[in-house]
């Protein structure tokens, strides 16, 4: 098992920030804000599942071909491998929890196929 991340890691993107609040060594939980209008890239990962729970404002949430409306207390689980994003259409920041589980928890850990800000590679 690899998990890199620390409780406390923090990192400011363009569409808001996440901070770890938590890190063993099968799982990592993150607190995730998007601020108003923005969404982050289309993505995957390989070795890691996520759950999201939304705890403030209202999300889309794209699911591989599915989306939808999430609002605070409610959940979805995002399988590893499959795409996925999350967007804050609102006018406040929307902030949700993410819980990492699998063999290897890394950020680099990411395959981005469409992204507002210019990071597919």
């Amino acid at each position: 098992m690899t998990n890199t991340y620390k409780k406390g890691d923090k990192d400011n993107r363009p569409w808001g920030t996440w901070e770890v609040l938590d890190s063993r060594d099968n799982f990592c939980v993150k607190r995730i804000c998007v601020t108003p209008n923005n969404i982050l890239s289309l993505q995957s990962h390989n070795h890691r599942a996520e759950h999201w729970i939304i705890v403030k404002g209202e999300a889309i949430v794209t699911l591989g071909e599915e989306k939808l409306c999430k609002k605070a207390n409610e959940a979805i689980y995002i399988p590893a491998q499959t795409k996925h994003r999350i967007q804050n259409n609102g006018l406040e920041d929307m902030i949700f929890i993410e819980i990492q589980t699998g063999e290897i928890l890394d950020e680099n850990d990411i395959i981005r196929y469409e992204d507002s800000y210019g990071r597919v590679k």
